[in-house]
Parts: C-alpha cells; structure tokens; sequence
C-alpha cells in the first residue's frame, strides 16, 4: 500500500520528488534500501544522510524507522552527518593495528589539528571532520587488505604498506 505523507517543512519539495521517483524505481527489487540510502548520499553535496529524507523514507515505504537506522549505523560507507570534501580512512584491522596504523591515524589527525575531543566514537569507529569541511578522517574496521597492512584510503584510492611520511604527503595534497 502507498501513502502520500505530508511534507515535513524542513524537506523541499525538490527532494520530496526524488525520494517519490526513486522509491518508485527501487520498489520491490532486491536490495532496494540499500540502493537508496547510497542514492540520497550520493546526492547530497555532504555525503551524508539526512534526517528529513530518511523519516520520509520511511514514512512513504512502510519501513520502520529503526531498521533503517540500523542499516546506516551497520554499513560504513553511509553517514549520518556532514563528510568533509575529502576523506581519509584509515583501517584498524587487526593486521594494520599490529602494524602501525593507530601511528598513521595520530599523525594525521595532527597534520590537520583536529583534536581526540572532536572525534565522535572511539579509536576502532571514529570520524572527525576539519572545522572548514574540506576533511573527514575515518577508521574502517577492515579493507580486506591485509596483506598490504597498514593500510589507509584517501579519496577511494587504497595505499598499501603506507608510512607517516607517504601519508601526511597525500594529505597535504589535498589541504593545497
């Protein structure tokens, strides 16, 4: 059954059509919250998910509010609040924790003077963002990339047997 809820005022009649036309594609095929969660990321100038279009969401399905929290807080790719412009992940697997990557998360972190009490999570789930958006720091719990541990993402682009140095040069690539 389908339902129309009415427009929350904090959610544009731009992104109520959106959410309409891509419930509408997604509806009753496999996987079709997933899809749409990564949809409305994608759209967002943030990469995050917003609470307005994810209580919509759930209002025009049917999908209880809770399992759709639960599926954002379980997958790491979707986030409940504003990314930076750039994002760097470092992996605390078990392999690229023996291996340094908890040194590789502190240096960063300097490099761009964001402080342990601006970090929301702990050490293994942290995200922290710089002040003016332009980074996001994250830890993953595994890239399945053991073998070249530690390991660390900046901007999706996965550098093995990283070191500090070979780090803090990405990042200041991106902080120019």
């Amino acid at each position: 059954m389908t339902f129309a809820p009415s427009l929350p005022a904090h959610l544009s009649r731009e992104d109520q059509e959106f959410l309409d036309q891509l419930i509408s594609e997604q509806q009753d095929r496999p996987g079709m919250l997933l899809t749409v969660l990564e949809r409305i990321q994608e759209r967002q100038p943030e990469k995050y998910l917003p609470a307005p279009m994810l209580d919509y969401l759930a209002r025009r399905t049917g999908i209880p509010e809770s399992r759709i929290y639960n599926v954002v807080t379980f997958y790491a790719l979707f986030n409940l609040k504003p990314q930076g412009r750039h994002t760097v992940c470092i992996c605390r697997g078990t392999a690229c924790h023996t291996r340094g990557s908890m040194r590789l998360l502190e240096s960063v972190r300097l490099q761009l003077g964001l402080r342990e009490d601006e970090d929301e999570g702990s050490a293994d789930k942290l995200t922290a963002t710089t002040p003016d958006g332009a980074v996001t720091v994250r830890t993953v719990a595994c890239f399945g990339q053991c073998a070249l541990a530690p390991v660390a993402e900046v901007d999706h682009h996965v550098l093995g047997h990283v070191n500090e140095r070979a780090l803090q040069r990405e990042v200041e690539q991106l902080i120019r």
